[in-house]
């Protein structure tokens, strides 16, 4: 029963996959090229993530005295957790051991924090509102960790 669980989650997920990303393959060949479902895809749920870790940022800010620094950890390793789960089910589908893919993607979201921290930190002591400088931060990660989930932490294996 566990695996037909299984199969059923993993059939879903695509399907939700499928339906985020369908649009793209009525584009012009040479778009395609470019523009990837894979990248659409994970650029859509790398949105849908970044606004979960803004509004806990907000409200972070709103009802507790954290120091910014926390409030930005807090709400990135809430969001970074729930992107890493909907990258490998809907957008990577992958089906790999879950274990190698988690340390890999902590090693790109440690890169992925320090840059975070320091853009968001740094634009935010010249006076710009935290949520523009989190912003800031999030438009300098997105083509690394891209990158580095496509190649390196949900890559295929050749068989």
């Amino acid at each position: 029963m566990d695996e037909q669980t299984t199969t059923t989650r993993t059939s879903t997920a695509e399907r939700v996959g499928d339906l985020l990303t369908a649009w793209v393959d009525r584009l012009p060949a040479r778009l395609r090229r470019v523009l990837s479902r894979e990248l659409v895809g994970f650029l859509m749920l790398g949105g849908f993530t970044f606004l979960i870790d803004l509004g806990i940022l907000a409200a972070l800010r709103a009802w507790t005295a954290l120091p910014l620094p926390v409030a930005v950890t807090v709400a990135y390793v809430a969001a970074l957790g729930l992107n890493f789960v909907l990258n490998r089910k809907v957008n990577f589908r992958s089906h790999a051991p879950v274990g190698g893919q988690v340390l890999r993607y902590a090693v790109v979201i440690a890169c992925d924090y320090l840059l975070t921290m320091g853009v968001t930190t740094g634009v935010s002591a010249l006076g710009v509102d935290f949520r523009l400088s989190r912003m800031a931060a999030g438009a300098c990660v997105a083509a690394f960790t891209y990158t580095a989930s496509r190649w390196w932490v949900f890559r295929e294996k050749p068989g």
